[in-house]
């Protein structure tokens, strides 16, 4: 029995110029970090002794008698992926659900793809372990997704990362004035507006449109910089980093007309009214969770103008995705049917007698 427990994660700056439609061309670079709250996925080797040859669970339960016929999606492609034809028992639970822009899909695949190796007593580091997610979900299952939040999730930490036009990926932890991303924690409050949303859609929109908006996409491939030199200068006034918030949101929400709308808009005015000073809504866009930057005696006043959300308490966390349990469990199917080979029958086969 393997559990892996993967990081969920907050972006501020550079979402977008994380698609290989853009980097290739441009180079990207986004800055984000890690939080306290996390994806965990058990895994094991399933024994032949049940009616199916594999089981799923999540939101749903899938008993199926093969694995290409699992219909969650990311499951059935990281076993394909890693060869893995044998019965095999898979449980997901999080702290926070799906759709809700904290890039909870991709920490799905990096988690399981990390529990599946150490089922199968391999070993891979970080880099590889977030390569491997991005070839999943981009090549294999062929989706509208970026890069950031699977080498976030295997990473863990604040850092910055880059993307650059051979491919290549570079990850920076961020080291900025002592304790100052204690002081920037302070000043950051997140609400789930109520909206989930299907984030594919929305960016497939986006990546459709990213030759058209070359300008917006290098401006706020600038505020990265910008934020990292309010973050390592002692002398800048953190609210320079919440007002920087404030003008990547308002490009962002003009890439396409997707990713805000009237309901979202009047959120994130109702929070600005309160006195936060920059925010933006996470993840791809048109619902999900919205981070406001806001000095902590404005907190309360946020908070009352706000009610009707749910705040989701955070803290800024280190870890990436690991192997956080490990126990000799069931035997390896092949070594059952090996058994069975040698006269010890299955239930299944003995039910068929």
């Amino acid at each position: 029995m393997i559990i892996s427990s993967t990081p969920l994660r907050v972006s501020f700056f550079g979402g977008g110029t994380d698609y290989p439609v853009w980097f290739r061309e441009h180079g990207g670079s986004v800055l984000s970090t890690t939080i306290d709250k996390y994806c965990y996925i058990s895994c094991r080797w399933l024994p032949p002794f049940f009616e199916y040859h594999s089981r799923i669970s999540y939101s749903k339960v899938e008993n199926v008698a093969r694995n290409d016929m699992i219909q969650h999606s990311s499951v059935r492609a990281c076993l394909q992926f890693l060869g893995i034809e044998d019965g095999v028992e898979i449980h997901h639970v999080a702290d926070l659900p799906a759709q809700i822009g904290l890039g909870t899909s991709s920490a799905f695949t990096v988690g399981l793809l990390r529990g599946l190796h150490a089922l199968k007593r391999e070993e891979r580091d970080h880099h590889a372990l977030a390569r491997e997610a991005i070839y999943v979900e981009q090549d294999l299952l062929k989706e509208a997704v970026g890069s950031q939040d699977q080498v976030s999730a295997a990473h863990g930490g604040f850092n910055r990362i880059s993307f650059h036009t051979d491919g290549s990926i570079d990850v920076m932890p961020m080291t900025p004035a002592p304790g100052r991303l204690a002081e920037l924690e302070q000043h950051l409050v997140l609400y789930f507006t109520g909206f989930s949303r299907t984030a594919s859609e929305i960016a497939e929109e986006q990546v459709r449109m990213t030759p058209h908006k070359t300008h917006e996409l290098g401006n706020m491939l600038q505020l990265v910089d910008e934020a990292e030199a309010v973050l390592a200068n002692a002398s800048r006034p953190l609210s320079d980093f919440g007002r920087l918030l404030h003008e990547s949101w308002q490009i962002k929400r003009t890439l396409t007309g997707k990713i805000s709308n009237p309901n979202l808009d009047e959120i994130y005015q109702a929070g600005r009214d309160a006195g936060a000073l920059g925010g933006k809504l996470l993840g791809a866009g048109g619902g999900g969770c919205m981070l406001f930057f806001a000095p902590p005696e404005k907190q309360n006043a946020l908070r009352s103008r706000l009610c009707k959300l749910l705040r989701i308490p955070f803290s800024f966390s280190n870890k990436g995705s690991a192997v956080v349990f490990e126990a000799d469990g069931a035997v390896h199917p092949e070594s059952m049917r090996a058994d069975a080979d040698d006269g010890i029958l299955t239930m299944k086969e003995e039910r068929a007698r």
